[in-house]
């Protein structure tokens, strides 16, 4: 098995500097999961934030979809707070989709899946916060 390199830090940070839709896949509602913290940055930092939750009309003020194949939206970056299971799935829709970057959040680990969708020419960055990152690399300078 081929082992998963992420992009580099110059080119996870173009990515963030570039993107302006994410779809941020597993948004809570509730404000103390770490879902809604993070999006709620990441709208703060002025990213069109579009909740992806099953049986939730709103998060953070925007509607929400039960799934990516809903959205009406333009969508740059799946951001994805699911468990590594429900990944393969998440890719299938992204494919359809032809969202050009797949983040997998911090604890979503799902090796197959994400090389699948680097072969289908997505970008994907996995194991990582996008809150995190655009901290470190575009907050900070």
């Amino acid at each position: 098995m081929t082992v998963f390199v992420n992009p580099s830090l110059q080119a996870i940070r173009d990515l963030l500097q570039q993107a302006h839709h994410v779809a941020v896949i597993g948004l809570s509602p509730r404000p103390e999961r770490p879902s809604h913290r993070v999006a709620r940055a990441l709208q703060g930092f002025g990213y069109h934030v579009i909740p992806v939750r099953p049986a939730t009309d709103e998060v953070l003020g925007e509607p929400a979809y039960a799934s990516l194949d809903q959205v009406p939206d333009p969508v740059d970056v799946a951001d994805v707070f699911r468990a590594p299971e429900h990944v393969p799935a998440i890719v299938d829709q992204c494919i359809d989709r032809g969202v050009g970057v797949l983040w997998l959040q911090e604890g979503v680990v799902n090796t197959e899946a994400a090389q699948r969708a680097q072969r289908h020419g997505m970008t994907v960055v996995m194991d990582r916060c996008m809150l995190k990152d655009y901290r470190r690399l575009i907050d900070s300078g």
